[in-house]
C-alpha cells in the first residue's frame, strides 16, 4: 500500500513537472498547424462556392468588355478609347479614379475599400503593329489593312480584374471585410514604357501585394525566376550635315552611316556575347530622299539579358558603339531611355494560393467550333503544335534553373519592389509567332472568353483569401524580403529624369484611328463583336492554304 502511495506521489510530481514543457509543445504545435483565418472554413467554402457563380453570372459583361477593348485596337501611349471605357465602368461602380498618372496621359489608378490589405490588380492594355485581324477567322484577314490589332491578347486582362474586382467587393460590403482594391493599366508594355516610372514615382510604396494578369494559352502561375530577360530600350539620335548627294557630296555628313556603322559594329559585337542577350533594333529615322545626304537618323535599340549587371554592360557597349561611329563620320549622337524592365522573380506563397485555386477552377470546357479554329490555325501556320486547345492545366509552377534568355516583361519591377504573381489565363492557341496577327484570331471568340471567366475566378478566390487570411501576405513579405531580395537589391535602369515617351505611336494611331472607329463594337445592337463584323464562328480553309479557297464552319476541315 506504501508503495503505492509513492508511486502515485511520483506520477504526480513528474506530471507537475513536465506540465510547461507539455503545454509549450502543445501550444507550439497549435501555432504550426492553425492558420490564421478571419472567418471560419465552412463560411470560407460558402463564399468561395459564391464567387464561382457570381463570375458565371457575368459572362456577358466580361465578353463585351473583352471584345470593346479588342476593337480598339489601341498603341502603347495612345489607349484613350481603352482607359476611358474602362475607367468608366469602374466609376460608375464606386472607384475613386486618378488619371493621368505620373505625366503619362492614357495611366490610371482606381481605387475602392479601406484598410489593409491594399492589393493591386493590374493587366496590359496596348497592342501590336500591323496585326488587324478579324477574330474568329484562321487565316490572315485583317480588318483593316495595315492597322494595329491585338496581336498580344491586352484587351482581355482587365475584363479578367474587372469582373474578380466587382465580385469581391459585393462580398466585402456585405461580409464588412476590410482591404483596399487597387486596379490599374500596363500602358505601352510592348515598349516596356511605363512600370518602372510608376515604380519610381511610388505609386507601389503603399501596396501589400499584386496579382497581375497575362493572357495566355493555358491556367498557370510561377514562382521565382521565370526565365526572362530584363531590358533597356535606347533610340541613339545622330546629327550631321546635309549636301546635294550627287553635286557636293564631300560637303555632307551623313547620319544614316552613323546608325549604320552602329549596327555594324553591334553585330559584330554579338559573336562575344552571352548566349542569353537579345538584341535588336530598327531604324526610325534614315533620312529623307536619296539625293540629300541625311543630316538626322536616328536608330532604337532593345538590350535584353538575364541580370541587371548584364544589361547595364549591354547598355554601357551600346553607347560606345555609338560613340565610334559618330567619330568615323563626323556627326554628333545624342540618346535617350524610352523603357526598361528588370528580369521577373515571382512571389512562391501567393503563387502556391493561386495555384491552389487553379486546380479547383480547371480549364474551361471548349467546344467542337473551338477546337476546329485552334487545330484549323495551327494547321495554317505550319505550327508544331497542332493539338488544338490546351486540355490540361500547367502544372509547372516552379522558378527556372537554367535560361538561355526570352521575352521581357516590366511587371518584373513591380515584382522587385513587393511580393507580385502573374496570373496566365487560357484565352488564346498554342503554338502561335506572338506579336502576330494569327495572336488576335481567338481573343473576341468564346476562347476568349471562357478563359477570362475561368481566370476571373482563380483571381477572385486568390482575393478572397488574401483578404481573409492574414498568414497569406505576412508569408509574402517574408518571402519578398529574406529569400527574393536577401542577395539582389532593385535598382532602376531609368534616372530620375526619364520621361515616359507618350509621343510614341501617335502618328500610326492619327493615320488608322478613324477607320478604327467606324467599327468600334456596339454591344448595344450585337450580342458580340464577331456577329457585328458578320463573322460566322469558326471561318477555317476548305482546302489547302496555297490553294486561297476558303469556308466557315465544321465541313471546312484542313
Amino acid at each position: 500500500m506504501k508503495k503505492n502511495v509513492y508511486a502515485l506521489f511520483n506520477l504526480m510530481l513528474l506530471f507537475w513537472l513536465c506540465q510547461p514543457i507539455i503545454f509549450a509543445q502543445s501550444k507550439k504545435a497549435s501555432t504550426v498547424s492553425t492558420e490564421i483565418t478571419l472567418i471560419d472554413a465552412k463560411k470560407l467554402e460558402k463564399l468561395r462556392k459564391e464567387i464561382l457563380e457570381e463570375i458565371d453570372k457575368k459572362q456577358v459583361f466580361s465578353q463585351q468588355m473583352v471584345d470593346m477593348i479588342f476593337s480598339f485596337g489601341e498603341l502603347g501611349f495612345q489607349e484613350y478609347e481603352t482607359s476611358n471605357y474602362i475607367t468608366n465602368i469602374l466609376e460608375k461602380e464606386g472607384f475613386t479614379i486618378e488619371k493621368g498618372v505620373s505625366g503619362i496621359p492614357t495611366a490610371w489608378i482606381a481605387k475602392w475599400g479601406s484598410g489593409k490589405p491594399v492589393i493591386a490588380l493590374g493587366s496590359d492594355i496596348d497592342c501590336i503593329p500591323k496585326a488587324s485581324q478579324k477574330p474568329g477567322v484562321a487565316y490572315h484577314d485583317p480588318i483593316i489593312e495595315g492597322a494595329p490589332g491585338h496581336g498580344e491578347g491586352h484587351n482581355s486582362g482587365q475584363a479578367l480584374n474587372i469582373t474578380a474586382a466587382l465580385v469581391i467587393k459585393k462580398i466585402m460590403e456585405r461580409e464588412k471585410i476590410a482591404g483596399t482594391l487597387v486596379l490599374w493599366p500596363g500602358v505601352a508594355e510592348e515598349l516596356v514604357g511605363t512600370k518602372a516610372i510608376f515604380v519610381r514615382d511610388g505609386h507601389f510604396k503603399n501596396i501589400d501585394a499584386c496579382i497581375f494578369t497575362h493572357v495566355a494559352n493555358n491556367l498557370g502561375v510561377q514562382w521565382g525566376d521565370n526565365g526572362g530577360n530584363g531590358l533597356v530600350s535606347v533610340k541613339f539620335s545622330f546629327e550631321g550635315e546635309a549636301a546635294h548627294a550627287a553635286g557636293a557630296p564631300w560637303r555632307g555628313k551623313s547620319a544614316l552611316d552613323a546608325v549604320e556603322l552602329m549596327n555594324i559594329g553591334w553585330n559584330f559585337k554579338r559573336e562575344h556575347l552571352y548566349p542569353s542577350q537579345r538584341s535588336h533594333y530598327v531604324i526610325v529615322d534614315g533620312g529623307d530622299q536619296p539625293n540629300v545626304v541625311p543630316s538626322k537618323a536616328s536608330v532604337w535599340y532593345y538590350f535584353r539579358e538575364r541580370t541587371y549587371p548584364k544589361i547595364k554592360e549591354l547598355y554601357d557597349a551600346g553607347v560606345a558603339i555609338a560613340k565610334g561611329a559618330t567619330m568615323m563620320t563626323g556627326t554628333t549622337m545624342s540618346y535617350e531611355v524610352l523603357g526598361s524592365a528588370w528580369p521577373g522573380h515571382f512571389n512562391k506563397p501567393i503563387a502556391e494560393n493561386v495555384f491552389e485555386h487553379i486546380k479547383r477552377v480547371g480549364l474551361p470546357k471548349w467546344s467542337e467550333e473551338d477546337q476546329l479554329l485552334a487545330t484549323s490555325l495551327q494547321a495554317e501556320l505550319k505550327s508544331p503544335e497542332k493539338k488544338g486547345l490546351a486540355m490540361k492545366i500547367d502544372t509547372t509552377i516552379e522558378p527556372v534553373l537554367v535560361s538561355m534568355g526570352g521575352g521581357s516583361d516590366d511587371i518584373a519591377d513591380i515584382s522587385w519592389n513587393l511580393p507580385t504573381v502573374v496570373l496566365r489565363y487560357p484565352s488564346n492557341i498554342p503554338g502561335l509567332p506572338g506579336h502576330h496577327w494569327a495572336n488576335a484570331i481567338s481573343m473576341a471568340t468564346p476562347i476568349a472568353h471562357k478563359g477570362v471567366t475561368a481566370g476571373a475566378k482563380v483571381e477572385a478566390l486568390t482575393l478572397l483569401d488574401m483578404l481573409v487570411k492574414p498568414d497569406l501576405i505576412t508569408k509574402a513579405w517574408d518571402y519578398y524580403k529574406n529569400e527574393q531580395t536577401k542577395d539582389v537589391k532593385y535598382e532602376s535602369l531609368i534616372s530620375p529624369t526619364d520621361k515616359p515617351a507618350i509621343n510614341l505611336n501617335q502618328q500610326i494611331m492619327a493615320k488608322f484611328r478613324p477607320e478604327m472607329k467606324k467599327v468600334y463594337y456596339d454591344p448595344t445592337k450585337y450580342k458580340s463583336y464577331m456577329e457585328q463584323l458578320g463573322i460566322a464562328y469558326p471561318t477555317v480553309r476548305k482546302i489547302t492554304p496555297t490553294e486561297g479557297s476558303t469556308t466557315t464552319g465544321k465541313s471546312g476541315g484542313n
